[in-house]
């Protein structure tokens, strides 16, 4: 199966150096061989000439806002309403966000501050592609959320401090999820340093860390991704 993956952006320079770029992170959560990947990159304004190109996309993490005066950002909403009902799309953070404000949602710089460390969420609804787990917990690193779904997208997992955690689209073949099930909590400590005292105080990152002595999700939450991707329905002609 071909997957594209829409880069949207990149880690921090010294910290990419070692754990490499989204991308390759994604295709560590789902195997290297388990699709024929092509990357565009999107923050340089690179994109499939058509959706229908692909039967699949997985829209990436980025440091940018989706209200951000970005020159690329009204383009990728714009692909992404193309692609309805075209492909699968899946979402995660940045391309949570994207895809919600691209289908009618909205997404703010939350007043609740940043979301970073191990978070869990509380399965809400439960789809054909998850198993019978009851909450997960996968690493954040967030400060936007998506406080109005788009009509037709279902809530199915969240928890107090994000609401709107994982989507599912009832008129598309579609995902989307706050946190960050490619993020290996090694690359998640590294992001975490390289940003302490900026972003984050040390009281902060120190509990961020700290959360990641715990197990996580991340190849549970991979598995249904993978999942919905093999048994999406597109149906537009």
């Amino acid at each position: 199966m071909k997957l594209a993956i829409l880069e949207t952006g990149a880690p921090p320079e010294g910290v990419r150096r070692t754990f490499g770029d989204y991308p390759s992170m994604f295709r560590a959560l789902f195997g290297p061989d388990a699709y024929d990947y092509t990357t565009f990159d999107v923050a340089a304004g690179k994109l499939p000439e058509r959706a229908e190109d692909f039967p699949a996309y997985v829209v990436t993490g980025s440091s940018a806002g989706v209200y951000d005066p970005l020159p690329w950002i009204e383009p990728a909403k714009a692909f992404l309403r193309q692609a309805k009902g075209r492909a699968a799309l899946v979402g995660v953070c940045f391309g949570h966000q994207l895809m919600a404000e691209a289908f009618g949602g909205k997404v703010i710089q939350s007043p609740k501050g940043w979301g970073v460390g191990l978070h869990h969420y509380r399965v809400r609804e439960r789809e054909a592609w998850m198993d019978p787990a009851a909450e997960i917990a996968i690493p954040a690193s967030h400060q936007d959320q998506v406080v109005e779904p788009p009509p037709g997208a279902r809530v199915i997992a969240a928890s107090d401090f994000t609401p709107f955690g994982i989507l599912a689209y009832g008129d598309q073949p579609a995902i989307s999820i706050q946190l960050h099930p490619e993020f290996e909590p090694a690359y998640a400590k590294a992001l975490i340093e390289n940003r302490r005292g900026t972003r984050y105080t040390d009281a902060q990152a120190d509990a961020a860390i700290a959360s990641y002595d715990a197990p996580d999700d991340r190849s549970r939450v991979g598995g249904w991704i993978q999942r919905f991707l093999e048994t999406a329905k597109v149906t537009a002609d």
